[in-house]
C-alpha cells in the first residue's frame, strides 16, 4: 500500500472514530447517569429481561433521566442479573442478583436520594472513555482481561461502542501492512489455536498464503458443544465485532475474500448478535466491497450448524458447510491444503481471532510478555459444578489450578473438599488434589494426562464418583460419534457398557485391564480428535482413583455414595424427631413409614434412591443419611396394618 493509499485510509477511520466519541457523548454525558444491564443468555436466564423492563418503568415513574445499555457478561455468572450503575460523583457500581424489586430499590434509592445500597454491591468499578472497566473487584484484579476486556462493558449491538473503545484500530494498522509482516507479527506473537488443538496460528496462515490458489476462506469456528462451556457463545454475545476484525485481519493477511462464521443453531442470540454486527460493519465500509476505500474486500456470512459436537473438528465441520453428513476426513490434505469446496481455508477458534486485534494493537512482544514461553497470552475458562464462584474467567497461561480454583473461583462450596477437577472437555482428564499446582498451558495439561481442549472445566467435590463421572463423559462422547470409525463407534460402546456394569454393582475381575486395553486402541484407531481423545476420562480416574474401581468391583461399595444400586438410604432413629413428617411428604414411593414409637423408617423394596428426604429432612435433626453397600443399612420393618 503506498503512502496516498495509508493516509486516506486513516482519514476514513479517523472519520469513523469520530463519529463514534460523538454518539458515545451523547449518551454518557457529563452529568447523566447510565444503567448498563448485562443482557447475554446468563443475563437472560436469571431474568434479565424483567429487570431491565422495571427499570425502564422506574425511571418514567420518578422522572429520572439516565440511560439503560444493554451489555454482555462480565463473566460472573453467579451473580446475574449483573447491573452497573453509572452515577456523576460515585464511581460505577457493579451490582449482583439483581430482581425487579432490587432494580426499583436502586432507582428510589440510589438514582433518586444518593444511597449507593452497599449491601447489594459486588464491586466498585473504575470509568474509563465513560464506559466502566475492570475493577476494584479482588477476581478481577486477578485476571488479565484481553479477550474479554469489554465483555459486559458496552452494548454488543452498537458498533460505534466498540470503535470508542478501540476497536478496528488494529484492522486499520493490519491494512496499513504487507500481508506477510502481518504473519510475521502473528509467529513472533506465539500465538496457538484457542480451539484445543494448541496448533501454532502463523503456521496456519502461512500454508494458505503460500497457495497458488488465488481464492481463498477464512471460517470462525463457533461451533462450541462441550458440557459446561460456553465461552465462545459469550464472546458472540458481548463483543461480536472483535471476531469479526480478527476475521478481517485474517483475511487480509492470507488472501481470502470470502469469510464464514459457523456457529450452533442452539445460540440463537449469538446468531443474532454476529447477523447484526456484520451488518454494521458492512455499512460503515468495515466489511463488504473496498473495505476503508482500499482495494480489499471481504464477504462474511453465517451458516447455522444443527448441533453436532464432531462438527467443531476442522474436516467435519467442511462437510457441513458443504450439506454433507458432518463426518471427520482423512489427512493430508490439511484443510488450509485443501478446505471448503477445495479452496486452501483458514479455520480459527473464535477466541484465536479475538485474540488478535489487542496483538495488532500492542504488538507481539506485548502479547508474548503474558502467559509461558511455549503458550503466550491467556486462556478463558468456563468454571462449572461444585464452585462457588462459577463463570467466565480469563487468566494469563502458567496460573496454577489451585490459583483458578480457590484463589479467582472462591473453591469448593459448604465446607466440602476438593476431589477432582475434569478440564479439556468431554475427552479432557480427571485430575485429582495431587495436579493443583500444574501450571495452565498447553503442555502442562497434555502431561498430566489432561489437555487445554476449548476452555471448559468442572469441578468437583468430594461427593463425586469418579467412576460415574467418566461414565457421564463417555456417554456424551459416545452418542456425539459420527460412526465412521469402527474403534469410535463400538469401542466407546463397550467402554460404556463396562462402566455401566461397574456402577451397577456388576463389575468383574480383569474389567479394570480391559478398560485401560480398549482405550489405549481406541486412541491409537480411531481417525479424529473426537475418538482418540474419548477415552481420556476413563484412563485418568483409572490412574488417579484406582480404589475407586476396586471399591466398585469387589466390594461392591461406591465410597462416594453415589451409585444408586450400591447405595442404601435410613433414617438415623436417635436423630428423627417424633411426629415429624417432612420426609413423607416428598417420598415420591411412599416408602417412608411411621415406626411404633413415631419416629420414620425407609421401605428398601420401594425406595428409588432419590435423595429427595435427605433433602426436605430439617437441618436440625439431620436425620437421614445414606451408606454403601446397600447392605449395611439398619433393618427396620415396617408395622403390619392392624
Amino acid at each position: 500500500m503506498n503512502q496516498n493509499s495509508k493516509v486516506k485510509l486513516n482519514e476514513i477511520f479517523t472519520s469513523i472514530k469520530a463519529e463514534a466519541e460523538t454518539r458515545l457523548k451523547d449518551i454518557s454525558g457529563d452529568n447523566s447517569q447510565n444503567i448498563f444491564i448485562g443482557m447475554a443468555t446468563c443475563g437472560r436466564a436469571s431474568g434479565a429481561v424483567e429487570v431491565k423492563a422495571t427499570f425502564e418503568e422506574a425511571l418514567i415513574e420518578r422522572k429520572i433521566n439516565a440511560h439503560i445499555i444493554p451489555v454482555g457478561c462480565l463473566g460472573h455468572c453467579y451473580g446475574e442479573p449483573l447491573v452497573i450503575i453509572d452515577k456523576p460523583g460515585f464511581p460505577p457500581i457493579l451490582y449482583q442478583n439483581v430482581t425487579p424489586g432490587k432494580a426499583r430499590l436502586l432507582v428510589k434509592a440510589y438514582l433518586e436520594e444518593g444511597d449507593p445500597v452497599f449491601e447489594h454491591v459486588l464491586g466498585a468499578m473504575e470509568e474509563n472513555d465513560m464506559i466502566p472497566a475492570v475493577m476494584e473487584f479482588p477476581r478481577f484484579n486477578q485476571e488479565k482481561r484481553v479477550v474479554m476486556a469489554n465483555c459486559g462493558l458496552i452494548n454488543p449491538e452498537d458498533i460505534y461502542q466498540y470503535i470508542a473503545k478501540g476497536g478496528y484500530s488494529a484492522l486499520v494498522k493490519a491494512l496499513a501492512l504487507e500481508p506477510e509482516k502481518i504473519i510475521n507479527e502473528i509467529q513472533e506473537s506465539g500465538l496457538r489455536g484457542r480451539g484445543g488443538a494448541g496448533f501454532l496460528t502463523g503456521m496456519k496462515w502461512q500454508v494458505v498464503q503460500d497457495s497458488e490458489e488465488k481464492d481463498k476462506i477464512v471460517i470462525c469456528n463457533a461451533d462450541e458443544g462441550d458440557p459446561g462451556a460456553y465461552m465462545d457463545r459469550t464472546i458472540l454475545e458481548s463483543n461480536p465485532h472483535q471476531v469479526i476484525e480478527g476475521m478481517a485481519i485474517t483475511a487480509y493477511a492470507v488472501g481470502a475474500n470470502r469469510a464464514i462464521v459457523y456457529v450452533r443453531a442452539e445460540y440463537p442470540l449469538a446468531v443474532e448478535m454476529i447477523k447484526k454486527a456484520i451488518g454494521q460493519a458492512k455499512e460503515i465500509k468495515l466489511s463488504g466491497e473496498g473495505i476503508l476505500g482500499t482495494n480489499f474486500n471481504l464477504d462474511i456470512a453465517v451458516f447455522q450448524g444443527s448441533g453436532a459436537f464432531v462438527c467443531g473438528e476442522e474436516t467435519a465441520l467442511i462437510q457441513s458447510i458443504q450439506g454433507k453428513r458432518g463426518m471427520p476426513q482423512l489427512r493430508p490434505p490439511y484443510p488450509a491444503q485443501r478446505g471448503l469446496w477445495g479452496k486452501p481455508t483458514v479455520i480459527n477458534n473464535v477466541k484465536t481471532l479475538a485474540s488478535l486485534p489487542p496483538i495488532f494493537e500492542n504488538g507481539a512482544k506485548w502479547f508474548r510478555g503474558i502467559g509461558t514461553d511455549k503458550s503466550p497470552g491467556t486462556a478463558i475458562f468456563s468454571v462449572v459444578g461444585n464452585i462457588v464462584h462459577a463463570g467466565l474467567v480469563e487468566i494469563p497461561m502458567g496460573v496454577t489450578l489451585r490459583a483458578l480454583i480457590f484463589d479467582i473461583c472462591g473453591g469448593i462450596p459448604n465446607g466440602k473438599k476438593f476431589k477432582a477437577v475434569q478440564i479439556g472437555g468431554p475427552s479432557g482428564g480427571c485430575l485429582p488434589d495431587d495436579f493443583l499446582d500444574t501450571p495452565i498451558d498447553f503442555d502442562s495439561l497434555n502431561q498430566a494426562g489432561a489437555m487445554m481442549g476449548s476452555g471448559g472445566m468442572v469441578v468437583m467435590d468430594e461427593d463425586a464418583c469418579m467412576i460415574d463421572v467418566a461414565r457421564y463423559f463417555l456417554d456424551f462422547t459416545q452418542k456425539e460419534s459420527c460412526g465412521k470409525c469402527t474403534f469410535c463407534r463400538i469401542g466407546t460402546k463397550h467402554l460404556l457398557d463396562i462402566l455401566d456394569r461397574i456402577t451397577k454393582g456388576e463389575g468383574r475381575e480383569g474389567d479394570i485391564e480391559l478398560l485401560e486395553d480398549l482405550s489405549m486402541d481406541i486412541k491409537n484407531g480411531s481417525l479424529c480428535g473426537l475418538g482418540k481423545t474419548a477415552p481420556n476420562p476413563v484412563l485418568t480416574t483409572v490412574k488417579y482413583f484406582r480404589d475407586e474401581y476396586e471399591a466398585h468391583i469387589r466390594e461392591k461399595r461406591c465410597p462416594a455414595m453415589m451409585c444408586r444400586t450400591l447405595t442404601a438410604y435410613f433414617i438415623d432413629l436417635d436423630k428423627c424427631a417424633r411426629g415429624c413428617d417432612a420426609c413423607v411428604g416428598s417420598c415420591p414411593t411412599e416408602a417412608i413409614f411411621t415406626t411404633k414409637n413415631r419416629k420414620k423408617g425407609i421401605d428398601q423394596t420401594l425406595c428409588v434412591k432419590c435423595g429427595e428426604c435427605m433433602v426436605s429432612c430439617p437441618p436440625e435433626y439431620d436425620a437421614v443419611r445414606k451408606v454403601s453397600p446397600p447392605e449395611l443399612a439398619p433393618k427396620i420393618e415396617r408395622p403390619k396394618e392392624e
